[in-house]
This record gives structure tokens, sequence and C-alpha cells, in this order.
């Protein structure tokens, strides 16, 4: 049953605009696009972020947050980190009202419509090794474009994939909240998906099209999908076995650091990574004495500038952590458990908690019959076809692929990429001609100051700043030798940041003067 409402008169809202309304309690998004109002749920399925406050473009509705992006003419997800759609309202306008039918019962989102196995119509198998990110949203993709046949996902965890970027932020900070999983048991078993737990896949013969385990599974295949995502690198000095000195990758990793730190007064975070300085973010709030150890003299550098990465500093530095930039660890030292961290330099920190946070190496070491590259990752087209190795494919940490826009191959550890890759994963694999055309997005966020990136830049050329870095309301554009922008690091600029997710996506790269341009018009922002 639904009941209907005035919710607008039909001049208040121009073409391509869209605002929040509320009807009691409850609340909707409505739209005007291409002359027709129409009426979505009002929230991001993901994290419930207000859409009205996203940017809406060329027929997609972009999320402030984490920009996934809905189709705004029926609601469906055009990509994630949203693995559902919006749920749609029927709409009429009647001389000069606007009238939205609202179901009596609350609707929050608009799951995909899934297939199911069908043997006799289908007696293929496919195979997704990797239970994270990007190997769910690939077998959701498979069964949502009518794949019958057989579905089998292989993980070396105990548990179903999981929200990863909860890890090192407010899971490790100490909430009562739980890491929140992606799907529930439920979704797997009415999309006939089996996922097995606890399988560590030994080999992966892309010649034979066989698998093993270590326990001794073995299974052939039509099409594989390699998604194991990447290794916590080790440091490979003494004393890295004691007892209280961590790696953070998994949500047993987690557990472990959450169960060491009631116990714990003073922790040394080895690396000034995203993961290294969120993770000493949350030990700061758990109201251990920090210390961060790095050779890099700025964190962030590499990836942000020195302008945000100093800025990050001073924001660490403000809560209480110290940091000893320009060292590495020589050794650590303890009886069963570490006790000191012994510096390149001599000095000695005192540490009875350690957390190792420099990287990951992609997990690739079973993979047989192709050729894997220095940094083990594996080479695919831009369909994620792996090279060289026929009825297999690569998303995820461990794919390196051509950019659409210049051709030179790319590896970016971003957990929502993850999710865009296994979506175009699961299309190829269904002989869909959809190859990857997006634009990468992270955040990150440190002691409440959120950063969030669009776009890629491994080098520039300059930097230009829109804002105060140290106001943290600003944005930065990473530039080439011609001025064109690469890619975009803003904080407190959320709107427009958001509508950059748009404006980079133009097949050329676009000079800075063009991409404020763009960005004003597409956030209907006033200025820049």
């Amino acid at each position: 049953m639904s009941t209907e409402h005035v919710v607008a008169h039909a001049g208040d809202l121009n073409d391509g605009e869209m605002k929040s309304v509320e009807i009691g309690d409850r609340t909707i998004l409505l739209v005007r696009l291409d002359g027709r109002y129409r009426a979505f749920t009002p929230e991001c399925p993901h994290h419930g972020a207000p859409l009205a406050e996203g940017v809406m473009h060329d027929h997609h509705i972009r999320c402030p947050w984490h920009q996934s992006v809905f189709d705004a003419r029926d609601g469906s997800l055009v990509e994630p980190p949203s693995l559902d759609g919006l749920a749609e309202f029927d709409v009429r306008v009647e001389g000069d009202e606007v009238i939205v039918a609202l179901p009596d019962q609350t609707v929050a989102s608009r799951p995909p419509v899934m297939a199911a196995s069908t043997p006799g119509r289908d007696g293929r198998t496919f195979i997704i090794i990797g239970g994270g990110a990007s190997g769910l949203m690939a077998a959701q993709t498979l069964r949502h474009e009518g794949f019958l046949g057989r579905l089998v996902m292989l993980t070396r965890e105990h548990v179903l994939p999981y929200d990863r970027t909860e890890l090192s932020k407010r899971y490790l900070a100490g909430t009562d909240r739980p890491v929140p999983t992606l799907r529930d048991q439920g979704f797997f078993d009415d999309a006939d998906i089996e996922i097995l737990f606890g399988e560590n896949v030994i080999e992966a013969d892309l010649e034979a099209r066989s698998i093993s385990c270590q326990d001794g599974l073995t299974m052939t295949y039509d099409r594989l999908l390699i998604a194991t995502g990447g290794v916590p690198r080790r440091l490979g000095v003494e004393g890295e076995d004691l007892g209280n000195v961590f790696l953070l990758r998994t949500l047993d990793d987690c557990n472990r650091i959450r169960r060491a730190a009631p116990q714990a007064s003073t922790a040394v975070v080895v690396g000034a990574s995203f993961i290294g300085m969120e993770v000493a973010a949350a030990l700061r709030q758990r109201g251990l004495d920090v210390t961060v150890v790095a050779p890099d003299p700025v964190p962030f550098a590499r990836t942000l500038g020195e302008p945000i990465g100093a800025m990050y500093r001073r924001v660490h530095e403000d809560e209480g952590t110290r940091f000893r930039l320009g060292d590495t660890v020589e050794r650590f030292e303890g009886d069963g458990a570490v006790r000191q961290v012994v510096l390149a330099g001599g000095d000695r920190l005192e540490a009875d908690l350690v957390v190792i946070g420099v990287g990951i190496r992609p997990a690739t070491g079973f993979v047989e019959g192709v050729a894997v590259n220095d940094d083990q990752s594996l080479s695919t087209d831009a369909h994620l076809r792996i090279v060289g190795a026929d009825g297999a494919f690569a998303s995820g940490d461990i794919a390196r692929w051509p950019d659409w826009r210049t051709g030179r191959p790319l590896r970016i550890e971003h957990w929502r990429l993850a999710l865009q890759l296994g979506m175009t994963a699961g299309r190829t694999m269904m002989d869909l001609d959809a190859p990857y055309r997006g634009v990468p997005f992270f955040w990150t966020a440190q002691h409440r100051v959120i950063t969030s990136y669009v776009g890629y830049a491994a080098q520039w050329d300059d930097i230009a700043v829109d804002g105060d870095v140290e106001g943290r309301k600003f944005v930065a554009y990473y530039l080439d030798a011609d001025r064109r922008v690469l890619a975009a690091a803003g904080c407190g600029r959320g709107t427009l940041m958001t509508a950059l997710g748009d404006v980079l996506r133009t097949p050329e790269l676009l000079t800075l003067e063009e991409v404020r341009a763009m960005a004003q018009e597409v956030g209907h922002l006033q200025n820049v």
C-alpha cells in the first residue's frame, strides 16, 4: 500500500536540479531531469550520505561522501562503493502539483536483480579467488548480468566480505559497532554463490585451468577471477616476530590489535602511509602514547604533496602524537613481547605495542602459467583479462591495467577502485564490452580531518592550491608539464570534490582553467 503526497509545485525545480523533501517523518530525493520529475530514497545505501548534498550531472547522481553513482533516470547503481541502487517512487504531475506515491513501509534501497545457478542451461563453472570487495563486486555483477552457471568464491578468511576501510579507523579506535559486512549470508544463498571459507589457494595453473588448495581441494574452471588483494610487507629485521608486533590487513589482524591495546600504554607505528597514519590516530584516540617512525621527511609527500602532508603531521601532533621522520627501524627488542624499538641511528623508543604499516605486495605467489611482474602484479588489458592467459582475469590491488586516457600501465591500491574493477571484471567475464573507464577515488580520515582524492598522479610537475591548507579548506590540483590536471585532493570542499569526480572523466586531460570552469558548472558553485 502507498499514500500520495503533494511534495512540490511543478516549477520548483529547474531541469537538472534535485532536492530533499520531508514528508512527515520521512524524506525523499526529488529530481527533475529531461522535463520529468522523479523521486528516490534520499540517502546513499553505502553509509547514508544525503544525496541532495551531492551532484547531479549527465543523468548521474554522485554521492557527496564516497562518490557512489546512481542513474538519475531510474535510481540504478552505476558505480560503487554502494552495492545497491536507489528505490524509486511513482510520481505524477497534476496541474501545478507534483505528487509522490510513498509506500507505507519504509524502503531503504533497491538491491540488484540477480540470476541464480541453472545447471541445465549453463554448465560452466566460474571461480573467484578472493573474498574481498573486488571479488564480491564481480560475483554480484556476474549474477546481475545473468550468469546461470556455478559460481564459487574462495577466501582465506572465515568471515563474509566486509568493509576493510573500517579496520584502520573507527573499529580500531574502539567503537562497539562491528565492521560492516558487505553482504549477508542470505545474499549468497539467494544468488546461489558458493562461498568457501578458510581456503588457502596454493596453486592456480592458468594453462591447465585448475586450482589447488592447501587442504587438498582441487577444482577446474571455465573462467577464473583472481582478486586476492595484497599481503602486508614486513621489515625483515630482528625481533619482528616478538609478541605485540602487528601487521594490519584482515579483520583477524585488527581484532588482535584491539585485544592488545587495552593492556598497552606506548605504541610505535612504523610507516607514515595512509594505513600507518590512520592507525596512529586510532591508537591515540584509545589513549596510548604514539610515535610514528618513517624514512620520509614529510608524511604523504609523494602522494599528496608536502603542504598537505605537513598539515596532517600538525593535526597528529596537536593530538599528542610524536614523529621520528627520516629514520628507520633496525630491530625490535623484548622478552617474548616487544619492549623497545631500536632505530637505525641508535635511539631507543619504549613500546609495548607496534603496528607495521609499510605497504603491501600483490598476493599472487600461487599463480602459475603466466608472467608475473617484478612487483608481483598481473598485467591485464583494459577489460581486466590477464595477458597471456585465456579465461583468466584479475582485479583489485593485484591488477596492472592500461590507463584508458594515456595507455600507461597502472596499479592502484584503493578500496573503492577495487569495487569498480570487480564490476568491470564481472562484465568482461560475461563477454560484455565494458572496459574500465572510471576515475579513481579514495579518502582518508584522521582525527576528524577528512581528505578525499580523485584521479591519479603517480608523478606531477606542479601543485596548484585553491584555498587554505592550514585552515583545512582547500583543493589541490596535481598538474603535468602542460598544466593539465591529473588529480585533485580536497578537504572541506565536499561539493567541489564531488563535482570533480564527474569533471575528470573526460577522455582527454583538461587544463587547470578548464577544470575549474567545468567544476563550477557541474557543482552549481558560485566560485571554486
